[in-house]
């Protein structure tokens, strides 16, 4: 699987874990100098607090469009060390 945004690959892997229908990337597979924290957080009532990222490629930005679980719930243990993305980022095989 690869997650695509503004004609880059921002992570690619054989190994994401499915949940809800987003593609969740082990942290390794995602390339790290697209990510810039950001301080948005929300609530699963069964996964726990997501913590949120921004995508910068080539100078545009794309507002919180990774999240991960630093902590999750143990429902949700699967996902620990996992990004998934939506706002527009491509999940393709």
């Amino acid at each position: 699987m690869k997650a695509i945004w503004n004609d880059e690959v921002i992570a690619e892997s054989d190994d994401t874990v499915v949940v809800e229908g987003n593609h969740y990337f082990p942290l390794d597979s995602v390339d790290k100098s697209y990510l810039k924290p950001s301080n948005k957080t929300s609530v699963c009532p069964w996964k726990g607090t997501a913590n949120y990222y921004t995508l910068n490629v080539d100078g545009t930005e794309n507002n919180d469009a990774a999240w991960y679980y630093g902590n999750p719930k143990d429902a949700a243990k699967q996902i620990a060390g996992r990004v998934a993305f939506w706002r527009g980022v491509q999940v393709i095989e």
